[in-house]
């Protein structure tokens, strides 16, 4: 049983989800760290599955087959919910790194959960700006 959890960006989510190149990878460093994501990653990738079928990369089976490992997968992981300190939170990183709304949103999720003591936190990402602001406030990043 995996005891270690790490931060997971909603971006290295969907490759859990859909076959993708990164696939592997991710579902290796799912086998080493149990996911902590915030409230919106399941909005987020439903969001990524939903587009890929609109774009025809996705058949409405493999949307399906998506959407059900997605929802099975959000019931092993552990969600920070939103509240008026993580939303004070992301409106403060937003004026320090560059990064879009939702992002700003996980980041301040990542820090709510270790009480802003990111030093030895894991933090799986795959996005670059978000890498960058996450190593920048102390997380140890593994990018996709």
């Amino acid at each position: 049983m995996k005891s270690t959890t790490a931060f997971w960006d909603a971006s290295v989510l969907v490759p859990l989800c859909v076959q993708e190149s990164a696939s592997r990878f991710a579902g290796s460093q799912l086998r080493k760290f149990l996911p902590v994501v915030w409230w919106g990653s399941l909005v987020e990738v439903q969001s990524a599955i939903c587009r890929l079928r609109r774009e025809e990369e996705l058949s409405e089976n493999g949307m399906q087959g998506a959407l059900a490992r997605l929802h099975l997968l959000s019931r092993g992981w552990k969600e920070i919910i939103p509240g008026d300190s993580l939303r004070e939170l992301a409106l403060q990183l937003l004026g320090e790194y560059p990064l879009r709304t939702a992002d700003s949103l996980q980041l301040a999720a990542s820090l709510t959960w270790c009480d802003s003591r990111p030093s030895k936190r894991i933090f799986v990402c795959g996005d670059n700006k978000l890498s960058r602001a996450a190593k920048s406030s102390g997380f140890s990043v593994i990018e996709l």
